[in-house]
């Protein structure tokens, strides 16, 4: 999707105020998926779903099973999608999971999660990144407030918030270990950053991200206006996040790993094009630019189990 009108200009020199976005937030309607009007109004209002306990059993064992390997996997060292901590060698991220991950790549095209992606974007969805975050126990650092809409509007070149991102909890997340803090509501307004961006500006964000973070007076009204929650739940659960929505975390202050899967689903009517604040489109593994095909669901598994699993899992938390 070719565009040259940039609505939501960021990155200048110095900072303009924050202003009300200018897309829907919810695309499609109750009869186009599985969540109901009161969850699509609930995701309207705050720009967040959350599902305790969605995934269990044989099936959230294997993703776990799955995190460890690609962690410990020899393969996987010095490869540019694989982020170290700050200041250690400790794996932070690893990105285009979906690539080296057969498991991950049918997570993402899960029979219980793409129908809401394509409902609550009311359209087909190619997937636009998709990542872990390990955090580590003692050693995993934060990450700050941002909005992932505004640096992928201006590093990658997407012109429109019509992208969600899906979150599966592979371990206990609690108030300890760092969990995702989002601040409801603020996905109803885009609040621009200064600065011009670097040439590579992902290789020091990935890591510490200084630039693309909004500034304090603007982030105080958001937190005045919609309070803080944190994504605090069991492995298994499942956030569903609005692209725009300022969220953050802390450093991870427990023994324990916070690690989850994340999947970026972009309608197919929303590709990126050039980049609205930056030279250069970030690379490949970060913002996808070799197909644009729509994800077709992963086979399911037999599907009276199937069936009661997502009536079970899509009842409101």
């Amino acid at each position: 999707m070719a565009t040259t009108t940039d609505l939501y200009p960021s990155r200048k020199s110095e900072p303009d105020e924050f202003f009300p976005r200018r897309d829907p937030t919810v695309y499609g309607t109750p009869d186009d998926g599985p969540l109901e009007q009161e969850q699509l109004d609930r995701y309207r209002r705050d720009g967040f779903l959350f599902f305790p306990g969605f995934f269990s059993g044989n099936e959230l064992g294997q993703y776990r099973k799955e995190l460890s390997r690609l962690c410990c996997d020899p393969d996987m060292a010095g490869r540019e999608e694989v982020i170290t901590e700050p200041d250690g060698e400790e794996v932070r991220s690893i990105f285009r999971v979906h690539h080296h991950s057969q498991l991950f790549d049918e997570l993402s095209r899960h029979p219980r999660v793409l129908p809401m992606a394509e409902q609550l974007l009311g359209s087909p969805v190619y997937l636009h990144q998709s990542r872990i975050n390990y955090k580590p126990g003692f050693k995993g650092k934060g990450f700050n407030w941002h909005s992932d809409f505004e640096t992928w509007h201006a590093e990658d070149g997407m012109p429109a918030m019509r992208a969600v991102s899906c979150s599966v909890i592979l371990t206990d997340n609690d108030m300890y270990n760092g969990p995702l803090m989002l601040i409801p509501g603020s996905h109803r307004y885009f609040i621009p950053c200064a600065g011009p961006t670097p040439d590579n500006h992902y290789r020091q964000s990935l890591r510490v991200q200084k630039l693309g973070v909004p500034d304090t007076d603007s982030l105080a009204h958001m937190i005045e206006s919609g309070g803080i929650e944190s994504a605090i739940g069991p492995a298994g659960s499942l956030l569903l996040f609005e692209c725009n929505l300022l969220h953050g975390s802390n450093a991870n202050m427990s023994p324990t790993p916070r690690s989850n899967a994340f999947f970026v689903y972009n309608s197919v009517f929303n590709t990126p094009d050039r980049p609205f604040g930056a030279r250069h489109r970030r690379p490949g593994f970060l913002s996808n630019n070799e197909s644009f095909a729509p994800l077709k669901t992963a086979r399911a598994k037999h599907r009276t189990d199937l069936a009661r699993e997502t009536d079970s899992a899509l009842r409101p938390a």
